[in-house]
């Protein structure tokens, strides 16, 4: 059996999916999770053979999530399913040891295919997704720039940046506003919501 672990936060679709593939005969549900932080918890409880996250999840995301999952070294693989399949954040999800990445569109079936095709060491992402990424322009911003816009993305202030990425209140003004100039945003809120439509952060 495969065990799986399927997070999403809207509820009635992850009840949908996990019974869904729960049909399958050689695929078992062992937990279901509505928040990114109880998909971390349940998995290290649980080791699941594949962890089904949504990329849209709070309070961080999909990723986040398979970022702690991969860091805490379980057996667990990951495939990311996503209502907004933005090229930038295949590479994203790719750095962070996702083997599957896929839209919310894909039939249950052929998840179920996916998975097991996942649980045989293979990967597989969206053909879409990766042609698109091929053609998708670099992102412009440092790591430095997406580090203090991730932070902004939550409403944080600047004081509450600093703290979060260990950088005095200055230095954090000073790439906000790099990164404003570069995006041609007017606030760094705005900035913050482009970097992340384009899946950079």
């Amino acid at each position: 059996m495969i065990r799986l672990l399927i997070a999403d936060d809207e509820d009635l679709l992850r009840s949908a999916l996990a019974a869904l593939l729960a049909l399958e005969d050689d695929l078992t549900v062992v937990a279901e999770a509505s928040t990114s932080t109880d998909a971390v918890r349940l998995a290290r409880e649980h080791s699941p053979d594949i962890a089904v996250l949504d990329l849209e999840m709070p309070p961080a995301d999909g990723l986040r999530a398979a970022e702690e999952i991969r860091a805490a070294q379980l057996p667990t693989l990951i495939v990311m399913v996503t209502r907004h399949a933005r090229p930038a954040v295949l590479r994203r999800a790719l750095s962070a040891g996702v083997r599957g990445f896929v839209p919310k569109t894909t039939p249950a079936a052929r998840l179920a295919d996916i998975i097991r095709d996942i649980a045989a060491g293979r990967r597989y992402v969206d053909s879409d997704i990766a042609a698109a990424a091929l053609t998708e322009d670099d992102c412009p911003l440092s790591d430095r720039e997406l580090e203090v816009l991730r932070a902004a993305r939550t409403g944080a202030s600047v004081a509450e940046i600093a703290t979060r990425v260990h950088l005095a209140p200055g230095t954090v003004r000073n790439y906000l506003s790099a990164a404003m100039s570069k995006l041609g945003a007017p606030t760094r809120h705005a900035a913050a919501h482009h970097a992340w439509q384009q899946g950079w952060i």
